[in-house]
């Protein structure tokens, strides 16, 4: 019954997603080819900010958006090779600085290999001269030497400067990279990838330590409703507040992520179900207790609120397997009138269930 509820949910949204996107491919005369349904079906839910913001600037600056303007932006903010790209980009630079590095440093060794030589040819025959003018020619000799040894070695350390440098540039770049895939960016939050990988890690350390964790899953209320009556604009207003009370209300090891559209996950290490219950309720009355205004006419919005689902780590738990328990209890938060924390012990189905501690 509630597998149903939820894809019932999934079904209306996705598909006014959808109708929209068709609705911009007509309005701005596109042909109809897959990226362009993904461009707008992305811009219509929402999930890319920097995407809308192009396609806003875009639309003010031309009017509408072409099919250049269309494949540009499909290139810059979703094409699937487009992380890839900038990784060669950088991997490619990181290789040319090395081969440079190890090529001065070879330049390095043989200029420091002569000077050596010189040195050990010049002390033998020091020892033997008599004529005070051919050791002051020695002498010279050796200076010059010396002299060049220096500027040499001045050389390198400016080289070596000037690579270390590019390198902390390239590693910034690779940072950045890591950090676009791992995050929302209208949130800040992790994204989904980043739980993915994160709940698997968790479980993996949980079964090992037999320390449990607990999930919880949110939804804002009657958000398609908000959005559709308000803006993108403002529903992106609502996602961020949501965001900012969840990361206000978490510690340092907790995950949280935008786990998609309106729905958020938060992991909880070491953390009974008790105690996520009460950081539950601090993220729901935190979003309940601020009152909304439209930037661009100050109109009061009123409340949003959200629904909490909470599920504990059992032994023989999967992925799959928590996060259907915490969307089991997120659905009936919902059905038992929208926001309040619910948890898999209120489902009759899950008591007398044991929980890792």
């Amino acid at each position: 019954m509630r597998e149903a509820m939820s894809d019932e949910d999934d079904h209306k949204r996705t598909i006014t997603y959808g109708e929209s996107a068709i609705g911009y491919i007509k309005k701005n005369t596109l042909p109809a080819y897959p990226r362009s349904y993904e461009l707008w079906y992305t811009y219509s839910a929402g999930y890319n900010q920097g995407l809308n913001r192009a396609v806003n600037e875009t639309i003010k600056e031309h009017g509408r958006i072409s099919t250049d303007h269309m494949l540009n932006l499909y290139g810059r903010f979703l094409s699937p090779t487009r992380l890839g790209d900038r990784l060669d980009e950088v991997g490619t630079k990181v290789s040319s600085e090395v081969e440079e590095l190890v090529e001065t440093l070879k330049l390095s060794a043989d200029a420091t290999s002569d000077y050596g030589t010189a040195l050990e040819q010049a002390g033998e025959r020091i020892k033997s001269v008599k004529d005070a003018s051919k050791l002051q020619m020695y002498v010279t000799h050796l200076v010059k030497s010396t002299q060049n040894a220096v500027v040499s070695n001045r050389k390198l350390e400016t080289q070596l400067l000037e690579s270390k440098k590019h390198i902390e540039k390239l590693q910034s770049s690779l940072e950045a990279i890591r950090y676009e895939s791992l995050t929302d960016e209208l949130t800040t939050l992790n994204n989904r990838k980043h739980f993915e990988n994160s709940i698997e890690r968790v479980i993996e350390h949980a079964k090992e330590s037999r320390r449990g964790f607990t999930l919880l899953m949110t939804d804002i209320d009657h958000f398609k409703k908000f959005n559709d009556t308000y803006g993108h604009q403002t529903g992106d207003q609502v996602l961020r507040l949501v965001a900012l009370a969840v990361k206000q209300n978490i510690k340092g090891e907790d995950v949280a992520c935008r786990y998609g559209g309106e729905e958020f996950a938060l992991i909880l290490p070491h953390t009974g179900l008790t105690e996520a219950v009460d950081i539950g309720e601090r993220i729901r009355e935190a979003v309940q207790s601020k009152e909304l205004v439209k930037r661009s006419t100050g109109e009061n919005l009123g409340r949003v609120t959200i629904s909490i689902g909470v599920a504990h780590f059992r032994p023989h738990d999967t992925s799959h397997s928590i996060v259907s328990r915490a969307d089991e209890a997120l659905y009936a938060a919902k059905a038992d009138g929208r926001n309040n924390v619910k948890t898999e012990d209120d489902l009759s189905e899950n008591s007398g269930k044991e929980h890792v501690a």
